[in-house]
């Protein structure tokens, strides 16, 4: 692994960026890792500002690290446009540090070399994060189960390495290494056109009324969070208000749709999304690896990846949870702070050939 052309960098601390559409992610290289909601395509000329206060919450920091995914949002007309909007918020937030690039060949790019190859660099942070975790079940093949509030990764892993087939999104959606769903921010609606009703299938809204966010606060997976107001309707993310928008995506409210109804609408809208991310995983390891020997999960939907795990592995085989090795902060910042992890491996290696050949001049 090698930084290209940053020979030039000055040593000083690392801060690893994942800039995401609806969040920022941050790890430092001598703070924690942190999440910050920031949704890109409805505030795209405050990006800047947004990543320079993220950064003001952390330590200082002499290099940046950078990865991101935000350049899909549909306020760039092109993913190259959005490539370059990010890669100029985060100079404009860096305030002079240098900024290297992660790429899907995995190795840290210039910005220039970013700004003239931006297929390089787009949606890469999934490969820092299974290039780190491949480590923690080698030699074994194994499969990370990555499980956000938008999309789920499901990577297979081999002899330590990533053994992933696809590299852009379109071939990570076609191979089940790529599913777009997550635990807080698909709707319903996106999940399926009908669920069971009290023992019925029963068509859903095309609306967006509720999303999956609803689903977990009703099965208690995700904690209620009063003053959280970023929801299908705006209101709470109470299991209260949670109820009121799952009823609403069978055309009723609360008059008529019970605790229990939502209960069990929400135990049955959850095995739908299970049942999808086991497809999408038999399909990414099949061709690959076969039936993983092992697992690693994370991300804020870790308690929904154990569950996929115990389904793809083999009874008593490994599951190695990032949020009980890294913590939670940094599970749910999984790719900044895998990301961190090689920028610091990398640098090292890069400063340790520089001594070398000084010594050896």
């Amino acid at each position: 692994m090698v930084m290209i052309g940053m020979s030039s960098l000055e040593p000083g601390p690392w801060l690893a960026l994942d800039v995401g559409g609806a969040n920022l992610k941050l790890a430092h290289q001598a703070g924690p890792a942190r999440s910050v909601p920031f949704e890109v395509w409805k505030r795209p000329a405050e990006l800047g500002r947004a990543i320079a206060a993220a950064a003001a919450t952390v330590p200082a920091f002499g290099r940046v690290a950078l990865t991101m995914t935000a350049e899909l949002c549909d306020c760039y007309a092109t993913k190259a446009a959005g490539v370059g909007a990010v890669l100029d918020a985060v100079g404009e937030a860096a305030r002079g540090a240098p900024v290297v690039v992660w790429g899907v060949d995995g190795v840290f790019h210039t910005v220039d070399a970013a700004r003239e190859r931006p297929a390089l660099v787009a949606a890469a942070n999934w490969l820092a994060l299974a290039t780190v975790a491949a480590r923690l079940v080698a030699p074994a093949s194994g499969v990370l189960i990555d499980i956000g509030s938008t999309t789920t990764d499901v990577i297979p892993l081999d002899q330590g390495a990533s053994a992933a087939r696809g590299r852009s999104d379109v071939e990570r959606l076609q191979n089940g290494e790529l599913v777009y769903a997550g635990v807080r921010r698909t709707p319903l609606c996106a999940l399926a056109v009908e669920i069971p009703f009290r023992g019925r299938p029963t068509g859903l809204a095309a609306e967006i009324f509720a999303s999956t966010l609803d689903v977990y606060l009703i099965l208690g997976n995700i904690p209620s969070a009063p003053a959280d107001l970023s929801t299908a309707d705006g209101r709470p993310a109470t299991p209260a208000a949670a109820r009121d928008r799952l009823a609403r995506m069978i055309c009723m409210d609360r008059d008529g749709f019970t605790e229990q109804d939502a209960l069990e609408f929400a135990r049955a809208a959850d095995r739908v999304l299970l049942d999808r991310l086991a497809i999408a995983l038999d399909r990414a390891c099949s061709s690959t690896i076969g039936r993983p020997a092992a697992a690693v999960v994370s991300g804020s939907g870790e308690f929904l990846a154990r569950r996929l795990a115990a389904r793809a592995i083999e009874p008593g085989a490994a599951v190695v949870s990032l949020r009980e090795a890294w913590g939670s902060a940094a599970s749910s910042a999984g790719c900044a702070h895998a990301l961190l992890v090689l920028a610091m491996e990398s640098a090292g290696e890069q400063e340790h050939s520089s001594a070398a050949e000084t010594s050896n001049s």
